[in-house]
């Protein structure tokens, strides 16, 4: 408080009622300033988004950990300069001392962006006996690679393993529309009819996420009928 230079009332309320007045000193001057001041870092990394990768780039340099790197390969991925964030990612993986799951699970992500398919099999083939492959996005990135490459066949099989209720919205319209491709229809028409039934049981948050995939499966359901 004497640091701060703060009023001199708080003084006053410390020094006569030491736990209480110490309790809404902290939580009042101290820790809703932190939280301010990480708001205002928040948004200025919305604006202005080069700022974030700048600073992590800073704390890099400082101090060259795998999490301040799979920070900076993250920052990389959001802004789309997906050639850096692999570079990262990569070299974050030679710490095997690490759980790799994470690092590669991000580096798919950054070469399906750059449709570099032959990249995305071979980094999935490394992680496929792990607990999290199961059901997960990075499954999903695998069908749609095999479907690139031509394995038809293996891209359905691992493509309808993401068909689960109440969830992945976007990539089980993909599915739709890559069974409509190979001739599936009413296979198609029964996971938009699903999509459809559970938008109406949505939250309000959830309806305005999803309401572009939403409008497109009610929409591609309109064609079909």
């Amino acid at each position: 408080m004497y640091k701060n230079q703060n009023s001199y009332y708080w003084a006053f309320l410390i020094m006569f009622i030491p736990v209480l007045g110490s309790i809404v000193y902290l939580v009042t001057q101290v820790y809703n300033k932190r939280d301010a001041e990480k708001i205002t870092n928040e948004i200025a990394h919305i604006v202005n988004p080069t700022k974030k990768v700048t600073d992590l780039k800073k704390q890099l340099e400082f101090a060259e950990t795998y999490q301040n790197r799979i920070n900076l390969a993250d920052a990389f991925l959001d802004i789309k300069d997906y050639n850096n964030a692999i570079l990262h990612y990569t070299e974050a993986l030679e710490d095997t001392s690490q759980n790799a799951f994470y690092a590669t699970k991000q580096l798919i992500e950054a070469y399906y962006h750059l449709e570099n398919w032959d990249n995305v099999i071979t980094h999935v083939e490394n992680v496929k006996t792990h607990t999290e492959y199961k059901k997960s996005r990075v499954q999903f990135l695998y069908g749609l690679a095999l479907e690139q490459v031509g394995d038809i066949e293996a891209a359905e099989t691992n493509l309808r393993d993401i068909d689960i209720r109440y969830s992945f919205y976007e990539e089980r319209l993909i599915l739709a529309k890559f069974l409509l491709h190979i001739n599936k229809n009413e296979d198609a028409k029964e996971i938009l009819r699903n999509v459809q039934t559970e938008s109406s049981h949505m939250t309000k948050p959830n309806k305005r996420l999803y309401r572009t995939t939403i409008f497109e499966v009610d929409k591609l359901l309109k064609a079909l009928n």
